[in-house]
Formats: C-alpha cells, sequence, structure tokens
C-alpha cells in the first residue's frame, strides 16, 4: 500500500475514496473497506482511505480522548491487508480544524484526492465545526463531479459496531467480545526492549514492549498468544500496566512470558494477540507476594489453553 503524509502531492490515480479514523479497524471498517475495493474493481479507480493523525479528540481534548486501539502502524497494517491501495495521512492542526467544509472537500478531496467517488459512514461530519453533513457532500459532488454513497452502520447481536464498543469489552476484560466485534483477537505490535531484568530474578523472564500508545486500551494479566518468531506463534502469558508492585512508572509498558521459551529477543518486533484476562493489575506488599502470584498467575493461563 502506498502512503503519502499531507496533501502536497496528489493521488497517482483517480479514487475511489473513504474517510475515518479506523481505530482498531473493527468489522465495520472492514465491511466499509470490502465496499470500497467492489467499487474499485467495478470502476477501476483506485481504492483510497483518508485518515488522520492525531485523532481529532486527542486534538481538541487530549485529556478527555478516547484511549487508542491501534497504532498509526498498526492501522495502516490492518487496512492494507483489506486490500486498500493508497492511504492518506491527514495530519489533525489547527489549520485543518478550522478549514470550512467547501475548502475541505476541494483542497483535499478534489484537488489532493482526485475523488471520483466516495464512501463514508451515514454519521459523517466533516468541515470547521462539523458543519458539513452527507447533504453537503451531494452537493459539492455535483459541482466538482464525483459520485457519493452513504454506508450504515453494521450490527453484531443487535449492537452497532464501533470503536468505542469494543473499547468497552477491553475495559470490562470482555475479551471474546472484542475479538467478535474485531473480527480477530486485539493485538498490539511492538519492539522488544531491554528492561531491569525482574522478571528473570523472580524465574519468569519477559520481553518488554513500550507500549506505543499513550493511554491503552486494555490492563492486567492476560493470556496471549505471539506472533513474530521464525518457530512461533508462541503461547505465553501477558502483564500490561504500570508495574505499581516495583517502580510505578508512568508509562505502561508490555511484559510477555513466552511458555517454554526463554531465549534473546532484544530488538524482535513482536504481535501480542490477547485472549482471555485472568486479573487485573495490582500493586502487592513484597516480591514474595508479587512472585506467589506470577505463579497463580500462569497456572491459570496454561489452564485456560489446556481447555
Amino acid at each position: 500500500m502506498l502512503v503519502f503524509r499531507g496533501f502536497s502531492r496528489p493521488a497517482p490515480a483517480p479514487t475511489v475514496l473513504t474517510i475515518g479514523n479506523f481505530d482498531g479497524v473493527h468489522l465495520g471498517h472492514r465491511a466499509l473497506l470490502r465496499k470500497l475495493k467492489d467499487h474499485a474493481a467495478a470502476t477501476g479507480l483506485m481504492p483510497a482511505v483518508l485518515t488522520f493523525e492525531p485523532h481529532p479528540r486527542e486534538f481538541f481534548a487530549p485529556d478527555k480522548a478516547p484511549t487508542r486501539l491501534s497504532s498509526l502502524r498498526e492501522k495502516l497494517e490492518l487496512i492494507a491487508a483489506e486490500g486498500i491501495d493508497f492511504a492518506c495521512i491527514g495530519r489533525f492542526n489547527a489549520a485543518l480544524a478550522s478549514m470550512d467544509a467547501e475548502a475541505f472537500v476541494e483542497r483535499l478531496l478534489v484537488d489532493a484526492l482526485r475523488v471520483g467517488h466516495l464512501i463514508v459512514g451515514d454519521d459523517f461530519r466533516y468541515g470547521a465545526g462539523r458543519r458539513g453533513d452527507f447533504a453537503l457532500l451531494e452537493t459539492l459532488g455535483r459541482r466538482h463531479g464525483f459520485t457519493v454513497e452513504a454506508l450504515g452502520g453494521v450490527q453484531q447481536d443487535g449492537l452497532r459496531l464501533s470503536s468505542s464498543a469494543v473499547r468497552h469489552a477491553l475495559a470490562d476484560g470482555r475479551m471474546e467480545d472484542a475479538a467478535r466485534f474485531l473480527g480477530r483477537p486485539y493485538v498490539i505490535d511492538g519492539r522488544v526492549v531491554r528492561g531491569q531484568q525482574l522478571g528473570r530474578h523472580l524465574g519468569v523472564p519477559t520481553a518488554n514492549i513500550r507500549v506505543k500508545h499513550r493511554r491503552p486500551a486494555l490492563g492486567g494479566v492476560y493470556a496471549v498468544s505471539v506472533d513474530g518468531l521464525p518457530d512461533g506463534p508462541h503461547r505465553g502469558i501477558a502483564n500490561i500496566g504500570y508495574r505499581p508492585s516495583v517502580d510505578n512508572t508512568t508509562r505502561a509498558l508490555l511484559e510477555v512470558h513466552l511458555f517454554d521459551l526463554d531465549r534473546d529477543l532484544y530488538g524482535a518486533h513482536l504481535s501480542v494477540r490477547f485472549l482471555h484476562k485472568i486479573r487485573d493489575e495490582r500493586k502487592f506488599a513484597d516480591l514474595d507476594a508479587l512472585k506467589h502470584q506470577i505463579s497463580e498467575d500462569l497456572l491459570s493461563a496454561r489452564q485456560y489453553f489446556t481447555h
């Protein structure tokens, strides 16, 4: 997939385009991307996505913005996996936030992205003050020579699929629900970095992965499956959080212990699939209490994979 940052270069070909944040790329997003790809195949247009970094809500209210389900890299990889040929990343800043709806369409969609057909969710809003709506898109499409299509929300078990629904499931530890909404287990990718060797001291060596998201969408201890090693996938156990029993760090850390595997993993890029929540992260009185709980957690994780 070809990726452009910003709008200084026009798209390499006329596009069938969709716009959104695509956080987590859940089944609703994937239905939209399939629609995009089908239209591209029928018309010869290039399937393209416009997304924004940072998330607009992070720009307007960073302290109240939702947790991220996926990093930009993870999101682009998931979009590419759906067969999309081109993605444009628009930097969401003051200039973009103040751009009126007509300029948004003319400068970004028409001039930069060469839109021939636009597919958006039925609740899509754009432009300063979110003034732009579907009716205005249709009017501007007739003026600039592109067509517009609205796609209704996708439902599962009577619930409209959304990034918020995935976040709620993860926060509640409902990993099976999150996997159903996503169409796959929830995954965090990252590179293994050097840690304090505490896990090895406790008899449970871990691969330490710095979490890219400012606030992870989940926390606690989980049974996981890990890809990224040549002889994988590997089963294991992971803790994601702030290590209150050790150093109470302000930046979340993902620590992964792979069953029956003890080798140097520094520098490896791993994909950690969260399958089942064992417990919340909590502070222990001392390292002996922590070590005892880790033994219980390991047993719970192995029992999950057994049953």
